[in-house]
């Protein structure tokens, strides 16, 4: 259908220097690209073109018009929330006085670097144009780790807001402000309001939510000011907003449970306040990051935050003497007062103090900080001299331990039952932050008519099924079984001859008090697929119908190219006989799959010729790895030529929290001794940042190593037995060049 090309004029009353003017403006409702390209060379100041409803796919449209600050020109939705930018799309925005309202990018990507782009091309960008309610929903390209920005701003006095960013799982920049030339410095943008939803964990660097110009431009002032938006679950690196330029203000806004902190990276002279950090508890949640020069840090609450490191509540960082622009410039004259932390776990300064970075903080200032710490115990650290940061007229629950005890006064304070305590007042002067220090609520950002997504799917969320062995029965009841469902599988033998791909959030598990074995006649029994999650319970799974072949996988990923991270669970299970043939592993990771966590619980293999867990695909040394999240507790492992878990994260990079590894009361006896086994280590951890081994008993087995390469890797090793077993080697290759 062609689109309707009379124009519906209105009159318009624009005032001028010269009086009131009348002009006329026109809707134009346009349903097709082309229609799109042809009309918009006819808009004049005033006017509106109005996208049909519908979907519009593969539409790489480029909106290039000129409007006035009294009369601007606005592309918008017909009906919002009802306008679907599909498959290959974008839009790139040129020209001034513009309003773009009410798209929605989903079940797509971007074919350029950006999915909305404020310029056409370096030559044409935007001034004084807004994007509102704007929706990108899992608009990302397939390749994991091909990077693009969701939405690139350039040009001056620009607005982002009312919109909706979740889901972004490719590297690259969810919202960039960019700063590459002189038509983008000194913008005055303004992004507010946003519902930045969850990113996951991308295993590398290049998974921020939000960046404010680069290194190379960092010394150029950006007067960027974000405020009241809320960042829920930006998990996707370390730095969840990294600043990287001057004079902005980052102002109100809530970050909710995310895995990151704000930094405040290159670029000097950058206010950070009224911002609240809800870490719930929740593993690596931090708060602000602080360097370079003049950074102010103030009314700011700090809850249940709990990162370490680069990850911290407040971490104040050593920079480089004489620093190049892309490594750490000294922190001086940074001026944090009047914040509030309640129940945090960690404040470090002259943090990633190293041969490199040894220039400490200077002429810089804590006072007026409240320091709570009721059901959590804060710990301070100072990892070089701290005498350049002046601590007075604090106030904390405890004593801090030297050289912090002389800038604080141990008090009381009641913790409430919401929220976080209130500020006190010290000889007249307010210690912590203000009462106008409020957390936002998601349904106060974003564009009202579209949902905020739900925390992903968790294991037994769903249905219950119950399945009885016969011909490819449990092939069967996955595919028919939706997200979140349970399979309970009756007393027998299940003989699969199909390789099940799991590509939905699914439990597995045996009826209670019954025997259940699963033999499959293939290679692999399940494949883990886009989307995919998978939990097994009191199964017996045997490798003895496999085919006699080399390389056998019981359960593997796709074996390359996972965009979405999955989780999987082995709990109360025996696995065996995966022996007839050499190198018949349990799980192998494809290259550039990532789990969020893979948990084996209370469960026995034996007799295996490959690995038990195969997590070394990522040998590039890029900084990327398969794993965040590895624990394996109160299990047995009898006679594995290969390794329990080869993990393996190379480069120097110090963008991520993982891979972190937790070995607790196993058994591991004859494991490792294989000739395949090219680490010769029962476990072998290269480049992991937290690994914990304690209580395990490892009979006849290789010896555990570990490599340390980058960061400031805790590893620890407790009260374990070596019988008839080498002594852990634990090696310290660190480099002292990182990328974040």
């Amino acid at each position: 259908m062609r689109a309707w090309f009379q124009p519906l004029v209105v009159a318009m009353s624009v005032a001028t220097a010269f009086g009131s003017n009348t002009v006329m403006a026109a809707d134009y409702l346009v349903d097709n690209p082309q229609d799109f390209r042809q009309q918009q060379k006819q808009l004049q100041p005033g006017d509106t073109m109005i996208l049909a409803d519908g979907d519009w796919k593969d539409f790489e449209a480029r909106f290039e018009a000129k409007g006035t600050a009294d009369a601007p020109i606005t592309l918008t939705a017909q009906t919002p929330g009802k306008v679907l930018i599909k498959g290959v799309s974008n839009l790139r925005i040129g020209g001034e006085h513009l309003i773009i309202k009410g798209l929605v990018f989903t079940e797509g990507h971007s074919p350029t670097s950006e999915v909305v782009s404020f310029r056409i091309d370096k030559d044409t960008v935007s001034n004084h144009v807004r994007v509102t309610e704007l929706v990108i929903d899992n608009f990302s390209n397939p390749d994991r780790f091909e990077s693009d920005y969701w939405v690139g701003i350039y040009g001056k006095h620009n607005r982002l807001d009312h919109s909706h960013l979740a889901g972004k799982r490719n590297q690259g920049v969810t919202v960039a402000v960019r700063l590459n030339s002189e038509q983008s410095q000194q913008n005055y943008h303004r992004i507010d309001h946003n519902y930045f939803g969850p990113r996951p964990e991308l295993g590398s660097n290049g998974g921020e939510t939000l960046r404010i110009g680069t290194s190379h431009y960092s010394l150029t002032s950006s007067f960027t000011t974000v405020e009241n938006n809320v960042f829920d679950r930006c998990n996707g690196e370390v730095e969840i907003i990294s600043v990287k330029s001057g004079d902005n203000k980052l102002l109100n806004n809530t970050f909710i449970e995310s895995r990151g902190t704000l930094t405040l990276r290159h670029g000097n002279n950058n206010t950070v306040s009224g911002n609240v950090f809800l870490g719930n508890g929740v593993a690596n949640t931090g708060g602000v990051r602080v360097i370079n020069k003049g950074q102010e840090v103030a009314n700011n609450v700090f809850v249940g935050v709990t990162g370490y490191r680069f990850g911290s509540a407040l971490t104040v960082m050593n920079g480089v003497p004489d620093s190049p622009i892309n490594r750490y410039h000294q922190v001086e004259n940074a001026n944090i007062h009047h914040n509030t932390f309640y129940n945090v776990s960690n404040l470090q300064f002259a943090a990633g103090s190293d041969d490199e970075r040894s220039a400490v903080p200077v002429s810089s200032k804590f006072t007026h900080n409240l320091v709570v710490a009721d059901d959590a115990t804060t710990e301070f650290a100072a990892f070089d001299d701290v005498s350049g940061i002046t601590f007075a007229d604090n106030l904390a629950t405890f004593k801090p331990v030297k050289p912090f005890a002389q800038g604080f006064t141990q008090v009381e304070v009641d913790a409430p039952n919401k929220g976080w305590p209130a500020a006190q007042s010290v000889n007249r002067q307010q210690v912590g932050a203000s009462a106008d220090t409020k957390a936002m609520h998601k349904d106060e950002v974003g564009p009202s008519w579209y949902a905020k997504p739900a925390a992903q799917t968790e294991f037994d969320s769903g249905a219950s099924h119950t399945v009885t062995p016969g011909q490819n029965a449990l092939f069967d009841a996955v595919e028919r079984a939706a997200d979140g469902d349970v399979l309970v599988l009756s007393a027998g033998h299940f003989n699969e001859e199909k390789i099940i791909p799991v590509n939905k959030t699914l439990t597995i598990r045996a009826a209670e008090g019954e025997e259940v074995v699963i033999a499959p006649a293939r290679g692999t029994l399940f494949e883990i697929d886009n989307g995919g999650s998978l939990a097994i319970d009191g199964l017996t799974l045997t490798g003895e119908n496999a085919p006699d072949s080399a390389g056998n996988t019981l359960i593997r990923t796709l074996k390359w190219g996972m965009l979405k991270n999955y989780r999987l669970v082995v709990k109360n299970t025996t696995v065996k006989a995966l022996d007839i043939n050499h190198s018949f592993d349990f799980f192998a990771a494809g290259a550039r799959s990532f789990a969020t966590s893979i948990d084996i619980q209370n469960s026995t293999f034996e007799n295996i010729t490959g690995h038990v867990l195969r997590l070394n695909q990522e040998q590039d040394d890029l900084g990327i790895y398969n794993v965040e999240q590895l624990t394996i507790t109160g299990s047995e492992f009898t006679d594995i030529q290969g390794a329990l878990a080869l993990v393996y994260r190379g480069g120097t990079d110090e963008s991520t929290f993982g891979p972190q590894v937790h070995i607790t009361e196993n058994t591991l006896t004859n494991v490792g001794h294989g000739k395949r086994n090219k680490a010769q280590a029962s476990l072998y951890f290269h480049g992991v940042q937290q690994a914990m081994v304690k209580q395990n008993n490892f009979v006849s087995a290789a010896a555990l190593r570990v490599e340390e390469t980058v960061g400031e890797p805790t590893t620890e090793l407790s009260k374990n037995s070596f019988k008839q077993t080498g002594q852990p080697e634990v090696i310290n290759f660190l480099a002292t060049a990182g990328g974040k």
